[in-house]
C-alpha cells in the first residue's frame, strides 16, 4: 500500500533509519511494485500500532488464530479465514489439507503420502516459478493442456482415484487457459477441492471475494502486498470445513495421538501475535480505503513519467495494462512501458537506476523496461522522470 508522511516521520524520527544506516543499507524507490524481494509493503500507523498492542501481552494463540480469522472472513464475507506466515505457506496447508480431508488418522504423516491422495492437477500455462511449493507436503503435479490451451476433456481425463485437489493460478487474463468456472464445475463433479493462488492479484479489492464466489474452495492472498501487512503474512480465504483443517495443520497446533503430543507439517510456518492483529488492522484498513482515488494517482504518475520523458525528446513511451505471468501482478495498474533501448542495454539502464541517489529498483521484460507506480510515494515520479532522461540521453 502507499506510505503515509505520518510513517515515514515514525522511521525518520526514531532508531530504524539509525540501524538502516548502521547496516549499511539505503532505502530504495520502488518503480518495481509490491514484490518480496524489495520487502513486498510498506506499513501503515495503523498496522504498527497493531502490532505495538499485541507485543505487549501473551495471547492464547490458537484462540488468536480462530477469533482473527472469524472475524477477518466476517469482514470480507467468507466461510472462514486463516492467517499464514505467506501464501507460500498457504500452499503448503491448502494441499496438506486436501490430500488428507478424508483420511484425518494422516495429519502427521508429511511427506509420505504416495497411499493417499496427493496428485494436484495445474494447467500447463499456469506453471511457474512458485508451482513447486504444492509438492513440500509430498505432492505430486499432474500438468494438464499445452502451450496453447486447456480443454474440458484435458482436467476430465486428468482426474483419477489419486487427484487430491486442482490448483488455478490466478494470472487472468490469460488466453486459452481452461476458466475457473469451468474448473470448479469439473472438480465439483468429482468432489474435488479448487485451490486458487491469488498472492498478488490485488487490487482490484473485489478479488478478495470473486474466486470465491466463483465457488473456489481455498484461496490465497499474500498479505505481505497490496493490502498493507507485513511481507511474512499471507491469509486463506474459503470453506470453513478446509480451512479448519489448514489450521489444524498449522504451525500453533497441538494434538494428542497415541498418549503422544504431535505437531504438524505447518510448524516451520510460524505466525507471531504481532503479525495476526497487523494483518487484522491491515485487512479493517485496506476494506476501508478509496480505491478509485489509488487507482487516480498511479495514473497520474504514470502520465506525468510519459510526460517528461516525450518533452525531452525520449521515442517508444507507451502506457500499458500487462497481461499474462511476465509482469510483477496485477495487471490492472498502469505501467510505463519504455521500448528504445535494445535487448542488451536494458540490463545496463537497471543497473546505472540502482546505482543512483536514490537507487531506483524498475523491471524489464522481453528487453523493455518498466516502471509500475504502485509503490511510488508522492513526488518519487519526479526523481524517476529525471533520472530516466538522464540515464537514457547517455545510452
Amino acid at each position: 500500500m502507499q506510505n503515509t508522511g505520518a510513517f515515514i516521520h515514525i522511521v525518520r524520527s526514531g532508531d530504524t533509519l539509525g540501524l538502516i544506516e548502521e547496516l549499511g543499507l539505503k532505502p530504495i524507490i520502488n518503480a518495481a511494485g509490491n514484490l518480496t524481494v524489495l520487502g513486498g509493503t510498506t506499513l501503515e500507523e495503523e498496522v504498527i500500532e497493531a502490532m505495538i498492542e499485541a507485543s505487549k501481552v501473551f495471547l492464547d494463540m490458537n484462540e488468536l488464530h480462530i477469533k482473527a480469522g472469524q472475524y477477518i472472513a466476517k469482514l470480507i464475507g467468507v466461510e472462514d479465514a486463516y492467517i499464514t506466515s505467506g501464501a507460500g505457506a498457504g500452499i503448503v496447508l491448502s494441499v496438506a489439507a486436501c490430500m488428507v480431508r478424508d483420511r484425518l488418522d494422516r495429519l502427521g504423516t508429511f511427506p509420505h503420502v504416495d497411499d493417499l491422495r496427493h496428485e494436484v492437477i495445474v494447467q500447463k500455462k499456469h506453471r511457474n516459478m512458485y508451482d513447486y511449493i504444492i509438492e513440500i507436503p509430498g505432492a505430486k503435479i499432474v500438468e494438464i493442456g499445452s502451450d496453447i490451451e486447456t480443454t474440458e476433456d484435458d482436467l476430465q481425463n486428468a482426474i483419477s482415484d489419486k487427484t487430491c485437489a486442482v490448483m488455478y493460478f490466478a494470472f487472468d487474463p490469460q488466453e486459452g487457459i481452461l476458466p475457473l468456472d469451468k474448473v470448479v464445475r469439473i472438480a465439483h463433479s468429482h468432489n474435488l477441492p479448487v485451490i486458487v493462488d491469488a498472492a498478488a492479484e490485488l487490487p482490484p479489492r473485489d478479488n478478495l471475494r470473486k474466486f470465491y464466489d466463483v465457488g473456489a474452495d481455498l484461496i490465497l492472498f499474500s498479505a505481505g502486498k497490496d493490502i498493507g501487512a507485513p511481507n511474512d503474512t499471507g491469509i486463506i480465504l474459503g470453506r470453513r470445513e478446509l480451512v479448519h483443517l489448514c489450521r489444524r495443520l498449522g504451525p500453533h497446533s497441538y494434538e494428542k495421538v497415541n498418549d503422544k503430543t504431535r505437531i504438524y507439517i505447518g510448524r516451520p510456518m510460524k505466525t507471531s501475535k504481532e503479525d495476526i492483529l497487523a494483518v487484522v488492522a491491515a485487512v479493517k484498513k485496506y476494506l476501508a480505503i478509496d480505491e478509485e482515488e489509488r487507482i487516480q494517482k498511479w495514473e497520474s504518475k504514470a502520465e506525468y513519467i510519459i510526460s517528461e520523458l516525450s518533452k525531452n525528446g525520449i521515442k517508444g513511451i507507451n502506457k500499458i495494462y500487462p497481461k499474462g505471468i511476465g509482469h510483477p501482478r496485477p495487471p490492472c495498474i498502469p505501467r510505463v512501458e519504455i521500448t528504445q533501448p535494445s535487448h542488451p542495454n536494458t540490463d545496463e539502464i537497471l543497473k546505472r537506476l540502482r546505482e543512483g541517489e536514490p537507487p531506483i529498483y524498475a523491471y524489464a521484460y522481453e528487453g523493455k523496461l518498466y516502471i509500475n507506480p504502485h509503490c511510488l510515494r508522492e513526488g518519487e515520479e519526479k526523481i524517476i522522470a529525471k533520472k530516466l532522461i538522464e540515464v537514457l540521453k547517455h545510452m
